[in-house]
């Protein structure tokens, strides 16, 4: 995956403000009560449950939110009725993105999604457009992998595809169906995790190199992410640090 950096991604969305974190609580709460409606609220028979909690805790959801929101769930509280769909289409100068969406209003999200699209460069496409230049894969992010060998004992140990280093972290990849397993093998193990989903993964990159370009691009993902109705944002953006 040369020239794409995940840490500094993960590193910038760790950084944001108080507000940022709150919107960031709210999206992980809605794709939780919405599993939860689909497969009940036992994390043990759920598996979907079972990463989402995990997913939650990497970003510092606390746990009475997190118990909270199944409890609500699982009660019928939440009267919402989300919906998932999928964006795909192309950022400046070519830039391949996918978003991923649940929203209790189809009408208001595609006209949303429009907008920035066509307000930062892009384009919105139909649905296909992009999708074929990515893979769905697990993706596991680690921190305090200081040695090396014995972390690559573990997570050939543990299921994993494949990996790779950068400084004391470690990027993990599974195949989706094994994502679960890999990930709780780790887990048990005692490693720390920065990050652990289900991700849309490129096969090939994009690289911005005019500044308009790289601005409009940090602009279209800035408005993507600050939208309420938006789960997950992929794309093949290289260097995505850069912008």
């Amino acid at each position: 995956m040369s020239g794409h950096s995940k840490w500094s991604t993960i590193k910038r969305k760790k950084e944001k403000t108080d507000s940022q974190k709150a919107k960031v609580f709210t999206k992980i709460g809605r794709e939780i009560a919405v599993s939860v409606r689909e497969g009940g609220a036992d994390p043990n028979s759920n598996s979907k449950l079972k990463d989402l909690i995990a997913k939650a805790k990497s970003n510092n959801v606390p746990n009475d939110n997190i118990e909270r929101i199944i409890k609500k769930a699982a009660g019928d509280g939440d009267k919402n009725s989300y919906e998932t769909i999928v964006y795909e289409g192309y950022g400046p100068n070519g830039v391949a993105v996918i978003v991923e969406c649940l929203t209790d209003n189809r009408n208001r999200t595609a006209s949303d999604i429009r907008h920035y699209f066509d307000k930062f460069g892009g384009n919105l496409g139909t649905t296909g457009c992009v999708s074929f230049m990515f893979e769905q894969k697990g993706v596991i992010v680690l921190e305090g992998c200081k040695d090396e060998d014995k972390a690559m004992e573990d997570f050939i140990a543990a299921g994993a595809d494949d990996f790779n280093f950068e400084e004391d972290m470690a990027e993990v990849f599974t195949t989706p169906s094994n994502f679960s397993a890999v990930r709780e093998a780790l887990e048990s193990r005692g490693y720390q995790f920065l990050s652990a989903e289900i991700e849309q993964v490129p096969s090939t990159y994009t690289e911005l190199t005019e500044e308009e370009s790289k601005i409009k691009m940090r602009r279209l993902l800035d408005h993507l992410e600050d939208n309420d109705d938006v789960q997950n944002i992929w794309h093949n953006l290289e260097n995505e640090d850069d912008i």
